[in-house]
């Protein structure tokens, strides 16, 4: 049985057109990007988060085959449409779209989001799409992470268990 996701956003100018009508209804929208590999309470504490800085959290998330291109050939663990289901099963997210480009910068340009959010780890390193976001007044927001919280360090415990 194929697993039905309700929040699965597959077409850009589709995505577009709910942020342009949210927007219109004077929403705030945030968007986050990420892997996602290994769903654990770091990412759900980011998007909760994000979610509290607006009305609208969309969450792009990198394909298979983007994941290949920028960690290794062993990765995702995950595949993207499990990714994107348990993701659209948590309230905070609005939105998901499945990205294929190695950064999600284009993305970001299109849909100009009201606040970017990364995590604290990207500060002083450059953003994927800040520079179109403040050209057009939007801002980027870095959020703390949670110490010794990601998807590297889960497979690495098991590989070494």
């Amino acid at each position: 049985m194929p697993i039905k996701n309700n929040k699965l956003i597959n077409n850009i100018d589709d995505l577009k057109n709910i942020c342009q009508r949210h927007s219109a209804e004077n929403k705030k929208i945030v968007m986050t990007n990420g892997c996602f590999d290994i769903i654990h309470s770091g990412h759900t504490h980011i998007l909760q988060e994000a979610k509290n800085l607006g009305d609208i959290l969309i969450v792009a998330i990198n394909s298979d085959a983007s994941i290949k291109r920028i960690k290794t050939e062993a990765r995702p663990i995950v595949n993207e449409t499990d990714r994107a289901y348990i993701l659209s099963c948590l309230s905070s997210t609005d939105y998901i779209y499945i990205f294929n480009e190695d950064t999600p910068e284009n993305l970001i340009c299109q849909i100009l989001p009201d606040i970017l959010v990364k995590g604290s780890d990207y500060k002083g390193q450059k953003i994927a799409g800040e520079d179109c976001l403040l050209e057009n007044n939007r801002k980027v927001v870095l959020l703390d992470l949670i110490p010794d919280k990601s998807s590297t360090s889960i497979i690495n415990k098991i590989l070494n268990t």
